[in-house]
């Protein structure tokens, strides 16, 4: 048992909201700073808008919801050519306004006016040649005149949600404690398992498994979580098929009779499982707006289900004649017919919502497995529903706050949470604002004059200094799998053991640090090397190596700090801020992958990834065209995905031996875990060694165990020249 003290409810709910709070602000204020202080050209530039549109067409959506259809306006588009949408990076799900378009020389004023005309919505569909939104509120008017362009905003709903639910949590009486919600903040014990789950006698021990290939360590994990009254952690290392072991848990709970509410951060997270769920015929409900599901999803979501069910014909004649009277307004300039017929669409549409719910409502309680993401779990779909268990995966990648949207909304007793504490928790803005990096600064300087912490303390937190904690030092970063394990500790907790991407080398230094040396990789994971690739590829000193540093100790290859922007072509960062970049070590990154694609690798098997933007563009430039089909992300947007190869640029090469946000062990460990058959580490071992006593260890291990390089600038350079 862990001796962590229990947790005072209303107050864990007042910081939560406090917190929350001052993300949003952080949020709200970065976009209004960026679009209040840059030309539509810059912010189309950095991804955050879309320029020169019309509107193609207005129709009626899901739920009596205008949806709005935005394409090129035709005087942009050159004769003859198709009118594709230049690249953009608005996605589905994307909150957006769509205004009249401000010139460049606009001044803020005026921008603030067409702002105030403008339209906000959700974006329901990315298409080559259009955009589809729907927009938030009914009867606005969306802006005809002139060119229009959309412009991403900050998102302020998923905040609402987690608000209203802190914000019950906070006013609930001490007699709506279930102990289920007690042992969530160690006022209670969990039950103890009722036997041993190896013991013969035990039911769980004469399980079927619907997958015959799991392993021990997934089996142990799904009797663990059969078996567990309150709460189960499984923890899912990189590569050890956390999903595949849920899909098993969700078959064995059905065959129990239990009701699952499933749940994920991220539409994506979701989709991942009912894909695997539809494979086994297993009869559920998707949640969640049309727009932000993957197409395969799309036939178990509520809104096809709604349209092709039995109650769905009683709503689909409401819906024609809304779409008819829509048809009418854009027709009719007369403002006295226009009222007129907004006000029967108005009756039309509170007609079409009563039957939509009474049609929802009946395929919602009649499915034993529903999926949505945490924000989506508090819809009113699922308001008061009883489930038995929920299940929320990526649990290391949700806020906590998201987390207890499907926990206060619907009733629940059991919690089976998948995910790795050890891999990047959320993105927290406000951790990261001017304010926060100056007190974290501030905080360092007063740790400086304080007698310095023995090397075995100094890692503890890895070497980031910490923000000054709101209460019991939360911050949001503080996920519910992380604050659960604090309280209970281990015996809450299985861990799945066999990894089935990483060759055995790429594998070790991780498992030694981060996972108590319990990783193995499966027998035909552990050796395979690039040269064994099922298509050809040449025996080379480079594709014969599971395990590469080019260590460009010595100063040489000095990084720069980008105070400036590195606008300019296939940059997607507006100002960098004080993003770090190392241009002789991009150049040797690229030396590397030309070596690798000469050997016969395909481009898309290779990524290259960096903690940091400046980086990145420089890398973008020099990579991009070069190598059509090469995967270039920040460390943190890679999570989740694996390359064949992958090239990871760690950029800090300085006389001060600062390694500033490297120092984080999470973002190291997702790095170093994303390749199947080759990790290239690029940096300066002088540097980065100093920065933490991981980073001291990871610097020995490389300098042990990997093909150990130091490049020469002057053959990374005249490489450089001859291939261009």
């Amino acid at each position: 048992m862990s001796s962590a003290r229990p947790t005072d409810i209303p107050s864990f709910a007042a910081s939560q909201l406090t917190l929350l709070d001052a993300e949003l602000q952080a949020e709200l204020s970065e976009t209004n700073a960026l679009l209040s202080s840059h030309t539509p050209t810059t912010l189309s530039r950095a991804g955050l808008a879309i320029l020169n549109l019309n509107v193609s067409s207005i129709r009626t959506g899901l739920g009596g919801k205008t949806v709005v259809e935005l394409a090129l306006d035709p005087a942009v588009v050159t004769k003859g050519e198709r009118a594709d949408i230049p690249e953009h990076g608005i996605r589905t799900g994307d909150i957006v306004a769509v205004q009249e378009q401000p010139a460049g020389s606009a001044k803020k004023t005026e921008k603030r006016e067409l702002a105030k005309k403008g339209a906000e919505g959700v974006v329901l569909r990315v298409k080559r040649e259009n955009v589809e939104m729907i927009l938030d509120k009914e009867d606005v008017d969306v802006p005809s005149g002139g060119r229009l362009w959309i412009v991403k905003l900050a998102n302020d709903v998923t905040y609402k949600r987690m608000n209203q639910t802190m914000t019950r949590l906070q006013k609930f009486q001490e007699q709506e404690y279930s102990p289920f919600i007690r042992v969530l903040f160690g006022q209670a014990s969990p039950t103890p398992l009722l036997s041993d789950l190896n013991d013969p006698s035990s039911p769980l021990h004469k399980l079927e498994w619907n997958d015959p290939t799991l392993n021990d360590s997934q089996k142990e994990a799904i009797k663990f979580a059969l078996a567990s009254r309150e709460i189960a952690l499984i923890h899912g290392p990189p590569g050890t098929g956390k999903t595949h072991t849920l899909i098993e848990l969700i078959l064995q709970l059905l065959k129990q009779n239990f009701r699952l509410l499933v749940c994920g951060p991220s539409n994506i997270s979701v989709d991942n499982i009912v894909e695997r769920l539809a494979l086994h015929r297993v009869p559920m409900i998707r949640l969640g707006h049309p727009a932000r599901l993957l197409p395969s999803v799309l036939h178990h979501s509520l809104d096809v289900l709604t349209r092709t069910s039995e109650a769905a014909a009683l709503v689909q004649d409401v819906r024609k004649e809304m779409d008819d009277k829509q048809a009418s307004i854009r027709k009719t300039r007369n403002a006295k017919e226009r009222r007129q017929i907004y006000t029967e669409l108005k009756e039309l549409r509170q007609e079409y919502r009563e039957r939509e719910k009474g049609c929802v409502e009946s395929l919602v309680r009649g499915s034993k497995v529903v999926l949505a993401t945490l924000h989506g779990a508090g819809g009113y779909h699922l308001k008061g529903q009883e489930f038995d268990v929920v299940i929320v995966d990526e649990a290391s990648q949700a806020l906590e706050a998201q987390c207890w949207v499907p926990l206060l909304w619907v009733k629940a007793s059991k919690l089976v949470l998948a995910g790795d504490h050890l891999q990047l928790p959320p993105t927290i803005k406000s951790l990261n604002s001017k304010e926060a990096r100056a007190a974290k600064k501030d905080d360092k300087k007063s740790k400086d004059k304080k007698p310095k912490p023995r090397e075995e303390d100094k890692d503890r937190d890895g070497a980031k200094p910490s923000l000054k904690p709101v209460a019991d030092n939360m911050t949001l970063e503080t996920t519910l799998f992380d604050r659960l394990l604090a309280l209970h500790g281990p015996s809450i907790k299985r861990m799945l053991t066999t990894q089935y991407r990483m060759h055995e080398k790429i594998m070790r230094f991780p498992s030694n640090e981060l996972y108590e040396s319990k990783l193995i990789a499966a027998d035909f994971v552990k050796d395979r090397l690039l040269k064994d690739l099922p298509y050809g590829v040449k025996d080379t000193e480079d594709t014969r190596e599971p395990l590469i540093f080019w260590d460009t100790q010595g100063g040489d290859f000095p990084e720069k700090t980008e105070d400036d922007d590195i606008g300019g072509k296939g940059s997607k960062g507006i100002s960098l801020g004080d993003s770090k970049s190392n241009e002789a070590e991009a150049a040797l990154v690229k030396l590397h992958v030309s070596n690798l694609i000469d050997a016969g690798i395909r481009a898309e098997d290779i990524a290259v990834v960096t903690p940091y933007n400046a980086q990145l563009a420089i890398l973008s430039q020099m990579l991009k065209e070069a190598f059509p089909g090469i995967e270039l992300g920040s460390v943190d947007g890679f999570q989740g995905r694996e390359k064949e190869a992958v090239v990871v640029s760690l950029v800090r090469s300085n006389a001060d031996h600062e390694v500033g946000f490297l120092g984080e062990k999470r973002r190291l460990n997702v790095a170093m875990t994303r390749p199947r058959r080759q990790l290239c580490v690029v940096g300066d071992s002088d540097t980065v060694g100093r920065g933490s006593r991981f980073l001291k260890s990871w610097m020995e291990f490389l300098e042990e165990h990997a093909d150990l390089r130091y490049p020469n600038l002057a053959d990374v350079y005249v490489d450089e020249r001859d291939g261009g």
